[in-house]
């Protein structure tokens, strides 16, 4: 009886005990074998929900009703966990997946797409976003008891601050917190944190800073618990980045991995298949009609001061070719606007040529520089003082927003809508209303996360619906095209490896789904 009850201990699978938590930080790597095919499926599933996370982000309030509903119907159409007070079963369910499988896949999954996103600096910081959008809206699924359980499985020790300290800083613990009162502040825990792990709350005043510490209610820890989950997760992808040599040498999964890393892209907007059709004349009339308002901003600046710091020259410049301009129509427009300030041509020629042909992939390591998306404009290279790179409603202080808005006409009803936006930190979602406003539509039918998108949406909205298709043409076609030689060399690997015959269909599956969204 003993020799039976150790031995029963130790075939305890520890998976069994992870799976038993309703959310985890993905500290522990799977351990057991499974099929190529198995790989595949759960790869592309887990993809599948992360690019739902970003378009949902994007098109509603982040935890609002629609968004959390909408993420709920895509877990389950997905099989990825969804109801945190679901009990795990490792015995199959009548009607589908049971709990603890759906929590294996999720498990599973995410540290695949590590593999594949742990490549390039834009690929971690999309997929970091996406997993700490999903880890917060599981999260803030749980009940308080999950929570609080939560933080004792991972080691969160927080100091709460004493009953005594309470009283003495209740009245300021009720000003300064987000729906707090006095009666509230009796009943739950605060936490004194340093406010370096609480940067998000600080920002939008919703915590009490006093001597280097937030004092932070427990229906806020979210944001100390998101911080500390992004922390571990970059230095998890850059630790497995060190690993794909390893990885790339496997001919099964180097062809699907990169697949993946290139599939949440969708349209890159850096080959044009009608470079040129837009003259440097059409560009002032294009950029109060159709640019975004960091573009918009950015021409602006160029024009008054006939010059741009380096970030502004990328972030402007890239966005030009994205929408046609050719390395001799750039030279010639950098070159024009630079000399009626204080840089005369030779200078320009010697200092600032090189950068713009760079740009294009014709110095230097010859890289074809892709525009920049919504998502790096925000999140890197931040503006500082003498910049207009950046993104106008991330960037700037809510009051010159409004006065710039006003400059341009915006309803008064409108800024404020884009002001409340920009305060919930929704700023995709403001330069979207942006959008409505100033093309007079109720409701965008897309959802915004590149500026040359922005372009596009703008002259196919002005040009009566039609598509314009010098931007829209070849970007898909290469995707297509990529898309079709990524297919045809995991056929091979997986004939190679006599498994996954199914992964064509797969991917092209994976492919169809970007492109839709």
């Amino acid at each position: 009886m003993q020799f039976s009850g150790r031995r029963r201990k130790v075939i305890t699978s520890p998976q069994v005990e992870l799976y038993g938590q309703a959310l985890q930080f993905y500290g522990q790597p799977p351990l057991e074998n499974m099929s190529l095919s198995e790989f595949e499926s759960f790869a592309v599933d887990r993809l599948k929900l992360l690019k739902t996370i970003e378009n949902l982000g994007v098109s509603y309030v982040k935890l609002s009703d629609d968004y959390k509903r909408k993420l709920d119907n895509e877990s389950r159409n997905l099989n990825f966990p969804y109801r945190p007070d679901a009990v795990p079963d490792d015995r199959k369910s009548q009607v589908g997946p049971s709990e603890y499988e759906k929590r294996r896949k999720d498990h599973i999954s995410h540290f695949i797409l590590r593999l594949a996103y742990c490549q390039t600096e834009d690929l971690r910081r999309w997929f970091i976003q996406q997993e700490v959008d999903l880890f917060r809206y599981r999260f803030n699924g749980l009940q308080p008891k999950q929570k609080v359980e939560f933080l004792h499985k991972n080691n969160l020790q927080y100091d709460t601050i004493s009953v005594e300290e309470k009283k003495t800083l209740q009245d300021k613990l009720v000003n300064s917190s987000h729906n707090v009162s006095g009666i509230t502040v009796e009943d739950q825990d605060f936490y004194k944190v340093p406010f370096q792990d609480a940067l998000d709350l600080v920002r939008t005043r919703k915590v009490y800073l006093k001597a280097g510490y937030v004092y932070i209610p427990h229906q806020d820890i979210v944001a100390i618990v998101l911080n500390d989950f992004r922390t571990r997760l970059s230095k998890a992808l850059a630790l497995t980045a060190r690993s794909l040599p390893a990885v790339h040498s496997d001919e099964r999964l180097q062809p699907l991995l990169n697949h993946l890393s290139h599939a949440y892209v969708g349209q890159d907007y850096s080959i044009q298949k009608n470079v040129g059709k837009i003259s440097l004349e059409q560009i002032d009339s294009l950029s109060v009609k159709s640019f975004p308002l960091c573009m918009r901003q950015l021409h602006q600046a160029l024009r008054d001061s006939h010059h741009l710091r380096h970030g502004g020259r990328m972030q402007y410049g890239l966005f030009l070719k994205g929408i046609g301009l050719s390395l001799e129509q750039a030279l010639q427009f950098w070159r024009s606007e630079f000399i009626r300030g204080k840089v005369d041509a030779d200078k320009f020629d010697k200092a600032y040529a090189y950068g713009i042909r760079h740009m294009f992939g014709k110095e230097g390591k010859r890289a074809d520089y892709t525009p920049y998306s919504c998502m790096k404009v925000i999140l890197s290279n931040l503006p500082s003082q003498g910049d207009h790179h950046g993104c106008p409603f991330r960037h700037s202080d809510p009051e010159l927003l409004k006065q710039k808005l006003q400059f341009y006409k915006v309803s008064p009803s409108g800024i404020s809508q884009i002001l409340e936006l920009v305060k919930g930190m929704h700023y995709q979602l403001a330069c979207q209303k942006y959008f409505e406003l100033t093309h007079s539509i109720e409701e965008a039918s897309f959802s915004l996360n590149h500026p040359n998108q922005y372009f596009i949406e703008s002259q196919r909205v002005l040009g009566g619906g039609k598509d314009i298709k010098r931007e829209v043409g070849t970007p898909q076609r290469s995707q297509e095209n990529s898309a079709a030689r990524g297919s045809t060399t995991d056929r091979e690997a997986a004939a190679a490896a006599n498994a996954a015959k199914d992964l064509p269909e797969m991917t092209e599956d994976l492919d169809s789904f970007f492109q839709d969204a």
